[in-house]
């Protein structure tokens, strides 16, 4: 029995700040001479994001607002997983009761839950506090995915998929939560000057099940791989003040290299190739990784758009940000979407290349 996705919802925080906005702050906070300025505030304007959401109020222009990120005393990594702790929930909740909601589910009928997160942790975690608020059965089978990075969702989606191939009567909700602005860091290093010019806060839930509706997404087949020996090009690490990222710029490089053969992969045995292929949800690691997906397999930016419109809107969130790109395909689809399918990526640390391929239903 293949899974349907049933809903999708997303879900930013109440704060959000331009780029603009940002790259001052930074230069306020960093001791950097005139020429490592000019670049960091170069960096920021060739982006591609227009503006960050965070469950923070430091990055405003009121200096009165900066009580989290003081120059000279950034926070060590407990008040960070404080205040974790006391946000993630709420967004979690949020984008979970959206996507019941839109699902038409009860939450006595959620049977699987599984929680997704790599920018927090504590237990009892987020899986237990989401059965309790919610009033998930306390039977609910639980499933944790932790501190995997930007693809993890697809991981979420694989355990959801196995569950409901093995369980025709499972009913799952999936929940992404990042909070990435908590973990900014005073470092000057190219590595940190560039992940702490992307990341922002954000979370999305999901409802799959096994029988289909209206309109749905069925995961058709997954794809994954490694690119090991570019492993130390990407990584994330707890340090004393917060979780570190390391983010090279040799990353899209690496993907340009692996992307046609991802591709090839997946959709082998399909009866498929890359010109059946309508709607691409690519998670926008960067404005680089979007321009070099869209060389080496032949598509347009206008074809990419909407991941091109997630990356300016929010910037990169980790783990809920291709969800927030499959969202915005899967609002617009109409009678004629019919039986089209929509190829997905995602990446991060390993250095892992994910893909998935879904096929559109909008009748049952």
């Amino acid at each position: 029995m293949p899974a349907f996705i049933h809903s999708i919802a997303t879900i930013v925080p109440p704060f959000v700040t331009s780029q603009q906005q940002i790259a001052d702050f930074m230069v306020a906070h960093l001791n950097l001479n005139e020429e490592r300025q000019h670049k960091l505030k170069v960096l920021y304007r060739a982006s591609g994001i227009q503006q960050r959401y965070s469950v923070l109020e430091d990055f405003s222009q009121n200096l009165h607002s900066r009580n989290f990120f003081r120059e000279k005393a950034f926070p060590s990594a407990k008040p960070r997983m404080e205040l974790y702790q006391k946000h993630a929930i709420g967004l979690a909740m949020e984008a979970a009761g959206e996507a019941l909601h839109i699902g038409d589910t009860l939450s006595g009928e959620i049977t699987h839950l599984i929680t997704v997160s790599c920018t927090g942790m504590y237990a009892p975690g987020l899986d237990i506090e989401l059965v309790q608020r919610l009033g998930l059965p306390t039977e609910t089978k639980r499933t944790s995915i932790n501190f995997m990075g930007c693809y993890a969702s697809f991981n979420a989606l694989k355990v959801a998929a196995n569950t409901v191939e093995a369980d025709a009567d499972a009913k799952v909700l999936i929940v992404c939560v990042e909070l990435c602005s908590i973990h900014l860091q005073d470092k000057t290093d190219d590595d940190s000057l560039l992940s702490n010019a992307i990341f922002g806060d954000g979370a999305a839930a999901l409802i799959l099940k096994g029988i289909r509706k209206d309109i749905c997404l069925e995961l058709r087949k997954f794809h994954s791989d490694l690119a090991l020996q570019w492993k130390h090009e990407m990584g994330w690490f707890i340090g004393d003040y917060g979780f570190e990222m390391k983010l090279s710029t040799k990353v899209p490089a690496v993907i340009e290299d692996g992307i046609e053969k991802l591709t090839g992969r997946l959709l082998e045995n399909t009866n498929l190739g890359l010109e059946a292929i309508d709607y691409f949800a690519i998670h926008p690691g960067g404005k680089r990784i979007l321009e070099v997906i869209e060389k080496q397999l032949g598509i347009s930016k206008n074809q990419n758009m909407q991941a091109h419109e997630v990356l300016r809107q929010y910037g990169n969130m980790s783990s809920p940000t291709v969800l927030f790109v499959l969202k915005k395909i899967f609002d617009q689809l109409g009678a004629s979407d019919h039986n089209k399918y929509i190829l997905s990526f995602a990446f991060g640390p390993g250095l892992t290349l994910e893909s998935a391929l879904l096929k559109i239903h909008t009748h049952a």
